[in-house]
């Protein structure tokens, strides 16, 4: 289950209502009943922490967010958004990551959820990551 304290405005997640999973943002929160509004596209709606899951990384995710792929010489491929850079150790081996911006870096030695890449992005960046940024 996800932590409500790791959620922040405009993460992706996904929302389970009544078995309709949807990918949704997080628009707003119920900080005294723990409750998260996300919107799916059609309007916003309130959700409890155990009807949210979180979306992993995968390379999909990352065109979603408009990454830009480039693979290395050692196997390895870097992710490119703007200036945030992000390497994986191989093609679609997404266990652990080296962030990049400007002159702060960061190692991560487990996999990542599209909520918690997009919370590095933005501590690092200042800028929301989302399918608008850049």
């Amino acid at each position: 289950m996800i932590k409500f304290q790791e959620l922040k405005n405009g993460d992706h997640v996904m929302a389970d209502n009544e078995g309709d999973v949807k990918r949704g943002e997080i628009t707003g929160f119920n900080k005294s009943e723990k409750q998260v509004c996300i919107n799916t596209g059609a309007q916003d709606f309130w959700f409890e922490l155990e009807q949210l899951s979180a979306i992993p990384v995968t390379e999909e995710e990352l065109a979603v967010l408009k990454f830009t792929k480039q693979p290395m010489d050692d196997g390895s491929i870097k992710y490119i958004k703007g200036a945030f850079r992000m390497l994986v150790p191989s093609n679609g081996d997404f266990s652990r990551y080296e962030l990049w911006y400007r002159d702060e870096a960061r190692h991560i030695h487990r996999s990542l959820a599209v909520h918690e890449l997009q919370n590095h992005f933005y501590e690092m960046t200042k800028v929301h990551l989302n399918t608008a940024t850049f």
